[in-house]
């Protein structure tokens, strides 16, 4: 078994600055999970902290129901994949993906095929004898997957390992990824803070922000049902418009929203929600209203049109075909809204 759980897990230095504050998490047995979220929300620092490179403050570590927080990195079975490839320049990439198993002084025949089994997986058998230096971006990252793959672990460890390609290399090895992770069929935790490959690789979301989990679910409900206002902007794009529950409906500027008894039901006592909308859902309703183009931008089969509402940037997306002019009418429906509360950002219908 390769789950992964994390108990009451925190990190803080000098017993004052907290990175992780006591986050709870329960990784399945062949799981892909990807933690998600900006700069400095602690992602990395719970990867590290799994893989036994970081100190942890408070908590329980467990994989394959074997509590880890005493054990040494190299005997936790987890293989790490670092952003930066950490492959050794002087040699060749037949002795970096070996590099593990002969410090482990395993059989030279066993390190062989385990070497020749990963390059072929890979597409990396006509690059043995190279040089780090002479591959391309998207092979070094496959070196290191090759590195990892060899040990068979337990569970892969993978801190942003795409951020340093190109767009089209990232699409490729996001797909080559996810082959690998069924091929191997065993525990994959992945960081990103790149909401696209959170949404196509993860079997589940974990959303972080500033140290707390915000919300653990697979893509498509925390892109449809998001906890908060938080996880509703950082994945995927989101309008947020204030709105005044009046007795005619939802009501921002000058625009009304008519609502159904059972939405207000849910609303509640409330004066004022917040709705969000997403961009591709601002051309299909019954209300309409009309705004003010800032600019727009031609995406392949779409066109997003950005304007304002309430003093706040928001967008809209149309077909590729339709004509842009200075103004544009918009129209919504209640169906296609959430609704978030005005205080402390949750979602209301959630």
């Amino acid at each position: 078994m390769s789950n992964v759980s994390l108990i009451n897990l925190s990190k803080s230095y000098d017993n004052k600055k907290t990175i992780i504050d006591n986050i709870n998490l329960e990784i399945s047995d062949k799981e892909f999970v990807v933690l998600v979220g900006a700069s400095g929300c602690g992602k990395s620092t719970i990867l590290r902290m799994i893989a036994g490179l970081e100190d942890i403050t408070s908590g329980k570590i467990s994989i394959g129901n074997r509590v880890v927080n005493n054990i040494h990195p190299k005997d936790r079975d987890i293989a790490f994949v670092f952003q930066s490839y950490a492959l050794y320049p002087h040699m060749s990439v037949y002795d970096n993906i070996a590099f593990g198993l002969k410090m482990r002084k395993t059989d030279k025949k066993i390190i062989d095929a385990k070497v020749r089994e990963a390059a072929d997986v890979l597409d990396l058998t006509d690059y043995l004898d190279r040089k780090p230096k002479q591959l391309s971006g998207g092979q070094r990252q496959r070196v290191a997957l090759g590195r990892a793959m060899v040990r068979n672990p337990k569970v892969f460890l993978m801190d942003e390992p795409l951020s340093n390609l190109d767009a089209k290399l990232r699409v490729q090895m996001r797909s080559e990824i996810k082959k690998l992770h069924k091929k191997l069929d065993t525990t994959f935790i992945y960081v990103t803070h790149d909401q696209t490959e959170a949404l196509t690789m993860g079997d589940r979301i974990v959303v972080l922000d500033k140290g707390i989990i915000q919300q653990v679910d697979t893509p498509a409900n925390i892109y449809s049902n998001p906890a908060n206002t938080f996880v509703a902007g950082f994945i995927g794009q989101m309008n947020f418009i204030e709105a005044k529950i009046t007795t005619g409906g939802l009501q921002f500027e000058n625009v009304i929203v008519e609502i159904t008894d059972e939405l207000r039901n849910k609303l509640g006592n409330r004066e004022e929600v917040i709705i969000g909308i997403r961009p591709e859902n601002m051309t299909d309703g019954n209300t309409k209203f009309t705004v003010e183009v800032e600019i727009s931008e031609m995406l392949g089969s779409e066109k997003i049109v950005y304007f304002n509402i309430q003093g706040k940037k928001c967008s809209a997306k149309f077909p590729v075909g339709c004509e842009i002019r200075n103004s544009i009418e918009l129209s919504i429906k209640p169906e296609c809204m959430l609704f978030f509360d005005k205080t402390n950002g949750t979602n209301i219908c959630n």
